[in-house]
């Protein structure tokens, strides 16, 4: 069962369904609003809910509103694209082997069958991101592991509309965007600290702050430069992707 909650200019779309708890999202490109609620809470218990979490609303709904993205990429020769924050050209060369990507002084060579389409070489860099970034992120944790007192069972690299990284402290596990690689590499430290120290606090409350300002003072700065850069292009399905 749908129906609609009307918040002044905001309208959130009701979803009742068979869980315990409520759950409240903000959705990219535009910031749609979606509740999942238990099938025995009323609608005023819900409307009461959303209500308290305008705040909450509004701020994710400015953020998403105001990101920036790269445009689509036509995978063409001269085409930049970025790798630890240096931009490279793209070159294409027809080869008859494996796809491989070779990293040079000013380029990227893009080594692939002739005429692939470009979602196919779109699919073939955007593994080799991710294999430089499982290649990096083992030399971080073993710096910073022992340096914060707290150790990951496992890491995940994944490709992410709206963040640059997650966790599960009960699990012990983070997650980090593959756009990383592409950013300068203090980038991906920061977020690699950052996930660490919600091992530490779920929240972003005084301990935390505490965790990364004793770690790494210069973390603010560090956010700023990530957070100006765009994140990738993105062929939104529809408003609640």
């Amino acid at each position: 069962m749908t129906s609609q909650l009307r918040l002044g200019d905001i309208v959130v779309e009701v979803t009742k369904k068979d869980i315990k708890n409520v759950h409240l999202s903000v959705h990219p490109p535009t910031g749609a609003v979606t509740i999942a609620a238990p099938r025995r809470m009323n609608m005023e218990a819900i409307r009461l809910f959303a209500i308290s979490k305008l705040p909450w609303i509004k701020q994710n709904q400015k953020k998403l509103r105001s990101q920036d993205r790269e445009p689509p990429r036509d995978y063409v020769d001269r085409e930049s694209h970025y790798v630890w924050g240096k931009r490279y050209l793209l070159k294409l060369v027809p080869s008859d082997g494996p796809a491989t990507i070779i990293l040079k002084h000013k380029t990227i060579e893009l080594h692939a069958r002739k005429g692939l389409p470009a979602d196919k070489l779109e699919a073939i860099v955007e593994a080799w991101y991710r294999e430089q970034l499982k290649a990096a992120v083992p030399r971080l944790l073993e710096e910073w592991q022992p340096r914060l007192g707290v150790k990951a069972a496992k890491f995940f690299v994944r490709r992410m509309k709206t963040k640059w990284g997650s966790s599960n402290p009960q699990r012990r596990t983070i997650r980090l965007n593959t756009e990383l690689a592409k950013k300068p590499p203090e980038c991906l430290a920061y977020i690699v600290v950052h996930e660490l120290s919600h091992f530490l606090s779920h929240r972003h409350d005084d301990r935390f702050l505490g965790v990364l300002d004793k770690h790494m003072p210069q973390w603010r700065s560090i956010r700023e430069t990530l957070n100006s850069s765009p994140l990738r292009h993105e062929a939104w399905k529809n408003s609640k992707d």
